[in-house]
């Protein structure tokens, strides 16, 4: 997987050769690598509440399949 396809700021669940990485937006190796996917995502969830910043979940093609938000942004949104 390049790192062209994890451009977006945040936590980044991720497919790899062993299993599920996850992987901070722009980070060359994975922060931790899970033979799951649930437990990558829980690994990822508790990271990015703890930095107040995005998670994305990519599908086993790479792409974007989730998004969830981890920012101390008011709710909801002011128009």
């Amino acid at each position: 997987m390049s790192n062209r396809t994890i451009s977006r700021k945040g936590q980044h669940v991720v497919p790899s050769q062993s299993g599920w990485s996850v992987r901070k937006a722009g980070a060359a190796r994975a922060s931790s690598v899970h033979a799951t996917q649930e437990a990558a995502i829980a690994a990822a969830t508790k990271i990015a509440k703890n930095q107040g910043t995005e998670l994305y979940i990519h599908g086993r093609n790479g792409l974007i399949r989730e998004r969830n938000s981890f920012r101390n942004e008011p709710r909801p949104p002011k128009a």
